[in-house]
C-alpha cells in the first residue's frame, strides 16, 4: 500500500495532518482503505517510553514490524509518531523499497515554543512532561528532501494547508523505489558465498577494531575492497560489531548476492546505518 510517513517534534501538528489527509482521501479516494499506525494504536504510555532508551527501541521495533505487515499495494497506510530518527526512517524505506511501493513523508515543522503551548494545553492524561518534551526536541532529526528515504518531502507550518492533490499525486502516480541488493532475493549462484561472506565482514569488523586504537570519534575509515568508508560517530567494542556481523550475516544469507566483491560495500553500508 501506498505509505506515508508523518513526522515531527512532540505536538507539531501531526495527528491533526494524519486526520486532514485521511478526510481527504475518504473523500476524493473512497475506494482505499486507510490504516493508521501510532503510539496511540500500539497503546503504550509516551512519557514512560520516551524516558527509556530500551522501551523506546522496542516501539520502534513493534512500529516497523506493523508497517512490514500491512504493506500493499491495495490500501494507504499511514504512519503517525514522532519518526525523528533518520535511521529509522531509512528502515522504513528499505521496507517500502522491499514491498515495491510508493512513499512520501510529510514533515510538521512547527517551533519548539509553539509546540510547547500546544502540550499545554492537552490533558493531563497525554501531556509530555517538559523534560521528556525538551528531550525529544533537542534529538529530533530533521528530514532532508535530498536523501532518498525522505523523498519526496512535504514540510509543513502551522498556518500551512496540506497539499492533499501533491501527497496523492507522490502515492498514487509515482513509481515505487527500484529494488536493490539490500531489498530483493537474488540467486544463490556462488559456490563459496559464504565462506566470502564470513571471510569478508571479518576482515571489515578487524580493520574497524584496529583503527579505533589509534582514531577518535568523527574519523573516517577507509576499507579495502570498497571506496565506501565508514563514519566513526563513536566508539564501537568488539561485541557490538560482532553483534552487527552476524545479523547482516543473517540478513544477507536470506538475500544473497551473485557478485561477492559487493559485500564489501554493503557491509559498510550496514554498519554506518548501525553505528549512531
Amino acid at each position: 500500500m501506498p505509505f506515508v510517513v508523518v513526522c515531527g517534534p512532540p505536538c507539531s501538528g501531526k495527528t491533526r495532518r494524519t486526520k486532514e489527509l485521511q478526510a481527504y482521501l475518504a473523500s476524493n479516494h473512497g475506494n482505499r482503505e486507510v490504516t493508521t499506525l501510532g503510539d496511540h494504536e500500539a497503546g503504550v504510555d509516551r512519557n514512560t517510553v520516551y524516558a527509556d532508551s530500551k522501551q523506546e527501541k522496542e516501539l520502534r521495533g513493534t512500529l516497523k514490524s506493523a508497517v512490514i505487515r500491512k504493506l500493499s499495494k491495495d490500501s494507504v497506510l499511514i504512519l503517525d509518531s514522532l519518526n525523528y530518527i533518520k535511521g529509522f526512517r531509512y528502515e522504513l524505506y528499505c521496507a517500502v523499497k522491499s514491498s515495491q511501493t510508493p512513499h512520501c513523508v510529510i514533515y510538521c515543522e512547527t517551533v519548539a515554543d509553539v509546540a510547547s503551548e500546544w502540550n499545554s494545553c492537552r490533558p493531563e492524561k497525554e501531556q509530555y512532561t517538559q523534560e521528556i518534551f525538551d528531550g525529544l526536541v533537542m534529538r529530533f532529526e530533521p528530514p532532508e528532501s535530498r536523501n532518498r528515504w525522505d523523498s519526496p518531502l512535504f514540510t509543513l507550518h502551522p498556518e500551512d494547508e496540506l497539499p492533499c492533490q501533491a501527497i496523492c499525486d507522490a502515492i498514487f502516480s509515482r513509481k515505487a523505489p527500484p529494488p536493490n541488493l539490500s531489498t530483493v532475493s537474488q540467486p544463490l549462484s556462488a559456490t563459496n558465498f559464504l565462506h566470502e561472506l564470513d571471510k569478508i565482514t571479518q576482515e571489515i569488523v578487524t580493520t574497524l577494531i584496529t583503527a579505533q586504537k589509534t582514531g577518535l570519534p568523527g574519523d573516517t575509515i577507509g576499507i579495502p575492497g570498497t571506496q565506501d568508508k565508514i563514519n566513526l560517530t563513536r566508539n564501537v567494542n568488539a561485541a557490538e560489531l560482532q553483534r552487527i556481523r552476524r545479523q547482516f550475516i543473517t540478513y544477507t544469507k536470506l538475500h544473497p548476492v551473485e557478485d561477492t566483491s559487493r559485500l564489501h560495500s554493503m557491509f559498510v553500508q550496514y554498519l554506518n546505518n548501525s553505528i549512531r
